[in-house]
């Protein structure tokens, strides 16, 4: 079979189980789950060993520890990966659920009526857990979901899915409701993209350049998850120990994350006092600092010199911008620009300082003295979750199950016409 035969065969197979997924009732859509976690956790000697065969051919290909720490399934993760299956059990069953109605004066009761949104295609890169997390939440929602990881994790992929399709036809559900391309090869891409006869949604999941050709090449609705160039921003009423905290952990606890920060923005007042402690806490933990001319005054010229397109850089790597400040007017204006509106903080004490911030910048998850790290559908308490949408329309955000899903209208009547 070729390549486009394979994918037509794919999405029509979805485009029938999605009538019977969307039927399917709570219980039974919990059974096929709980399942799934079980496989997930007696299968992981099996996914760590396919997975291995990833992480060696990253390492000859040369890709980043970063990108090879996305890449790679532990015990912790894999226990994680069951873990978000079973918190979306415990989730309440969206589909069905009556959003709001009303009773007109002719007497038509209309309802507004949560319901799946049909067949997904989720095009993904590097993190396999990515497989598991997708396959439940869109299951869940009532969804077919045909699933398209990068190649560089494909034996993980493959044994991850191995796992969904057997606890599927053990729960009495169609597996062509969840569906994996096992063709690495980027026309399997191209077809997909074209289905929209079949599809409802694509939602891409990794690198700008994915996004944006999913974007350019696809003839069905796109929910963009665009780069996380997060900020956090030291007020000058900052508490310095809420600061550092904050900041090295929205930096360095897992830096190939779209909600680790790129630029810390930090007010004049206490950059002197602050900076070159937190500065030396980045360095002995292996970041490489790009920093702005009075930061680099400050710190000795002892780092590299940012340049203004470094500040548009989602490095999703151990390196960090730190540009000084005059005020929160001018964070949020360095924000505005180069921001990407995902996720950003501001460290202060300083309440309306707080407010304005929150207020004015214009992203998916706004914080105060927290790290931006926390946005993850799992951390949100949505379960797993397929992404962070960078979009306004439709989904915004970490994307649990609300988001996997649309509504309709149901109007019950008893004669009445239009006059």
């Amino acid at each position: 079979m070729n390549i486009e035969d394979y994918i037509n065969q794919s999405v029509r197979n979805a485009k029938s189980a999605s009538r019977i997924v969307a039927a399917a009732s709570a219980a039974l859509k919990n059974v096929a789950l709980d399942y799934i976690a079980e496989g997930i956790e007696s299968s992981a000697h099996s996914i760590q060993s396919e997975n291995k065969k990833d992480v060696l051919a990253a390492k000859q290909a040369g890709l980043s520890e970063a990108m090879i720490d996305r890449l790679c399934l532990n015990d912790k993760r894999i226990k994680a990966m069951a873990d978000g299956v079973r918190q979306i059990i415990q989730l309440a069953d969206p589909v069905g659920e009556i959003i709001h109605g009303h009773t007109r004066p002719n007497g038509l009761q209309i309802k507004k009526v949560r319901v799946p949104i049909g067949v997904i295609v989720i095009i993904y890169e590097s993190r396999p857990n990515v497989t598991a997390d997708a396959a439940a939440l869109c299951l869940k929602a009532g969804n077919a979901v045909i699933l398209r990881g990068g190649k560089e994790a494909i034996h993980s992929n493959i044994a991850i899915y191995k796992v969904i399709a057997a606890a599927l036809e053990k729960a009495g559900l169609d597996r062509n409701c969840i569906q994996l391309i096992e063709i690495t090869d980027r026309e399997a891409v191209d077809y997909l993209l074209k289905s929209d006869k079949y599809v409802d949604v694509v939602i891409p999941r990794g690198g700008e350049a994915l996004i944006r050709t999913v974007v350019e090449k696809s003839t069905i609705p796109v929910i963009k998850h665009y780069k996380g160039v997060c900020h956090t921003y030291v007020d000058e009423f900052a508490d310095l120990k809420i600061a550092e905290d904050v900041c090295f952990n929205a930096k360095v606890q897992r830096p190939a994350t779209c909600n680790a920060m790129e630029t810390m923005l930090v007010h004049e007042k206490i950059a002197s006092v602050f900076l070159p402690k937190i500065s030396k806490k980045f360095i002995d933990s292996g970041v490489q600092i790009r920093g702005c001319e009075k930061t680099c005054t400050i710190l000795n010229n002892t780092i590299t010199p940012a340049t203004d397109e470094d500040y548009f850089n989602e490095y999703l790597d151990m390196i960090l911008n730190i540009k000084i400040v005059d005020s929160t007017d001018e964070a949020i204006s360095h924000i505005t620009r180069y921001g990407s509106g995902h996720s950003d903080a501001i460290i202060t004490a300083d309440y309306n300082n707080a407010i304005k911030f929150t207020g004015e910048v214009d992203a998916a998850a706004v914080y105060v003295n927290a790290s931006t790290r926390f946005t993850d559908g799992y951390e949100f308490g949505m379960g797993a979750e397929i992404g962070i949408s960078t979009d306004k329309l439709h989904a915004r955000g970490p994307m649990g199950l609300a988001e996997l899903t649309s509504y309709k209208f149901v109007i019950f009547g008893n004669g009445q016409i239009r006059k």
